[in-house]
């Protein structure tokens, strides 16, 4: 159920707003996450309320939290240590726990319907989510490494073309 009254009381100072196909979530002004919707698909992030602060931005996918961005099913968050947060549909990149390692100093995340890319401080490219809708980018490894420090409002386009 997409009905937010059952978090109505939460959604006070809202920065920003995103949304999956079920669920969404709103980044507040103190860089907290609030979210609702289907629970399966990112509307449930109690499991992760604990580390979601402190968010910089959210997108479709102030305080900890930089910036969070959603794929179809899932949302991923970029806190300001550069660090990153998922949840949401295991398969579609609601769990980043094999490139978790790799995913420090992000400075950007986009996201097709079912994965995500994000983009490194040295420039370098992790992906994690769906083979088949682009989480799967080691075929295209060295390519990527080619792509070094692409500008922050070029990386979408890019990373589109790969």
């Amino acid at each position: 159920m997409l009905d937010s009254s059952g978090v109505q009381d939460q959604l006070k100072n809202v920065v920003q707003i995103s949304a999956c196909y079920f669920p969404f979530a709103a980044l507040l002004k103190d860089g907290s996450i609030v979210t609702w919707g289907h629970a399966a698909c990112g509307g449930d992030s109690s499991g992760w309320q604990d580390q979601l602060m402190d968010v910089q931005e959210i997108c479709a996918s102030t305080g900890n939290v930089q910036r969070m961005v959603a794929s179809g099913f899932a949302f991923a968050a970029i806190l300001q240590d550069g660090l990153v947060i998922t949840w949401g549909r295991p398969e579609f990149g609601g769990d980043s726990s094999k490139v978790r390692d790799e995913l420090r100093s992000v400075q950007q995340i986009c996201a097709t319907s079912g994965a995500f890319v994000a983009l490194l401080a040295d420039g370098s490219l992790i992906s994690w989510g769906h083979p088949d809708l682009g989480g799967d980018s080691t075929e295209v490894q060295e390519e990527l490494r080619r792509l070094q420090g692409p500008a922050s409002h070029d990386f979408e386009v890019q990373a589109v073309r790969m």
